[in-house]
């Protein structure tokens, strides 16, 4: 699933299996991969439970944000309201309230980061625990 446009790669099963088993180190790094997509499947699960939306919106967006290149993606509010299992007015709500604190400008499906330490603060601690843990694993 691509979340944000931009590139990525496409590989047939044969030719996948085939560079896993020619290549043991990728699938130590694919491993580590689905480790920390799990990880983060269950983070959001309690931080869904724990936290507000506009804490929950600035963690995407960060999350987001460390996967491109530049400060501006496209992301429409129904998109992330889908994401994060809430409805399209309270990410409006949420979006606006960080745009009225300087954190992020937000126009017509396109969110640019104005500042990020800003929105680090707001965000809930759940962004700063997958950072961690992601960076636990690429270390491994």
């Amino acid at each position: 699933v691509v979340q944000i446009p931009g590139e990525g790669w496409r590989l047939g099963l044969t030719r996948f299996n085939a560079l896993i088993d020619e290549h043991p180190d990728v699938k130590l790094l694919l491993l580590r991969y689905v480790l920390a997509a799990m990880t983060q499947m269950g983070r959001n699960v309690v931080c869904a439970q724990s936290h507000d939306i506009v804490a929950r919106c600035a963690r995407w967006i960060l999350l987001a944000h460390d996967d491109i290149d530049g400060d501006t993606y496209s992301l429409t509010q129904e998109y992330l309201a889908r994401i994060l299992g809430v409805t399209r007015p309270s990410i409006s709500a949420a979006a606006s309230a960080l745009k009225r604190e300087g954190l992020i400008r937000y126009v017509r499906g396109e969110v640019t980061i104005t500042n990020r330490a800003g929105l680090e603060a707001v965000a809930c601690g759940c962004y700063a625990a997958m950072t961690r843990e992601f960076d636990r694993l690429r270390a491994m």
